[in-house]
């Protein structure tokens, strides 16, 4: 039976494993982005790293049990084997032939020892045991990591760069009118005037959020712990929700663009596309920012084989990779980089300057509550977000008819 000191032993282990491969799993997935660790995952990667020290912590005392526990069963059994004669009875016997078999019953009649033991062993009817006969002595695995598809990636997010959120309220301030510059009429003629007018936009945050009330027998009786992998879904939830609305919102006040008309496109109809409108984008930037696309999965699909990453010498692109169709960075038309979110409506891309659009955030994180009544420990997870656009004219959509 298994000492119950090995099964914390294996228990203990068995975590530190998964909150590694845990860690190594978000890191992974920064270092395809290449990007470095945000908030929520370094909190994540915080708690794996304190409960693995804990866990570091409390097998130590139960080790130097077991290393004195293994070796005083060693010195009893190496004393035993002094006390006691080994059995030289056989304990199975399996015939090789029926011949075999035959030459025992021969050799037992004419009254071979050795013979007869071999008969009785094998004659002896044998109680068969199987795992069905025992359920309550095999454990229930639970092959880790949990599997969980969602996508936490906030490809527009990320590339516009969330900027803090101030105290109190918020807005923007904004050039509605320059000062003005012509050819002076005639010597001493009075030369041309206009004033500066500076308007502000205002900045509405709303607050995303969502909770969980978790027994603190499931956080107790759990392994993998639950508690993480509801903080770390909550806190998913929330990338996948800001992403949506950043891009709606990008998408809705966006300059229409071309359409690219029905059927397969062509590298230069889509090339074409983009470029008018980069122009577009220029106008109402002046230049200000850099240029990026957005594309859905479904687009990206369209357009992905019309580039292939082979020979691309005289291509509007190096070329895409299937292997890159996840959110985030997948290429580059006229080298423009492609980010690829789910945030967009399908046959929808969208051309636009970092400078025309920005989103600002105040991330509250994960909050805890303990219900002592309930034996409860309520978890939420939200925060501050708000995307703003600054100029219309620097976002272009670009569509796709069916």
């Amino acid at each position: 039976m298994p000492r119950k000191t090995d099964q914390m032993l294996a228990r203990y282990v068995g975590e530190i494993e998964e909150r590694q491969q845990f860690i190594d799993g978000m890191v992974e997935a920064a270092q395809e982005d290449g990007r470095d660790l945000n908030e929520q995952e370094l909190e994540l990667v915080t708690r794996a790293r304190d409960r693995i020290g804990e866990c570091n912590t409390m097998m130590q005392p139960l080790e130097e049990a077991r290393r004195i526990g293994a070796e005083s069963s060693e010195r009893i059994a190496s004393i035993a084997r002094f006390m006691q004669a080994e059995d030289s009875r056989p304990r199975e016997v399996e015939y090789r032939s029926a011949g075999a078999y035959v030459l025992d019953r021969w050799r037992a009649g004419l009254g071979h020892e050795e013979a007869s033991q071999r008969l009785d062993v094998f004659h002896r009817a044998a109680a068969h045991q199987t795992t069905t006969d025992n359920p309550g002595l095999l454990p229930e695995s639970i092959l880790g990591p949990v599997v969980n598809f969602i996508d936490a990636a906030r490809p527009v997010v990320s590339a516009l760069g969330p900027r803090q959120l101030a105290s109190g309220s918020w807005s923007r301030p904004k050039v509605t009118q320059h000062t003005n510059v012509a050819a002076q009429s005639a010597e001493k003629a009075e030369l041309v005037s206009q004033k500066m007018v500076i308007g502000k936009l205002p900045v509405t945050a709303v607050t995303y959020g969502g909770y969980v009330n978790v027994s603190r027998q499931d956080i107790d009786w759990s392994q993998p712990q639950v508690m993480d992998i509801v903080i770390g879904d909550l806190a998913a939830m929330y990338a996948s929700k800001t992403e949506d609305v950043a891009v709606d919102a990008f998408a809705a006040a966006a300059t229409a663009g071309t359409t690219i008309p029905t059927g397969t496109p062509t590298p230069e109809s889509v090339a074409g596309a983009i470029w008018a409108a980069a122009g577009t984008v220029y106008a109402g930037t002046k230049g200000q920012g850099r240029v990026i696309a957005a594309a859905p999965p479904q687009m990206l699909g369209l357009i992905g084989p019309l580039f292939a990453p082979i020979n691309p010498t005289d291509s509007q692109s190096q070329g895409f990779l299937a292997s890159n169709f996840g959110q985030g960075a997948a290429g580059a038309i006229a080298g423009i980089p492609v980010y690829v979110t789910v945030g967009l409506a399908d046959n929808t891309m969208l051309v636009l300057s970092t400078a025309a659009a920005e989103v600002y955030e105040d991330r509250i994180g994960s909050l805890q509550v303990v219900e002592p009544s309930v034996l409860g420990v309520q978890v939420a997870y939200a925060g501050y977000f708000a995307p703003l656009v600054i100029d219309a004219g620097g976002i272009v959509k670009i569509t796709k008819t069916p």
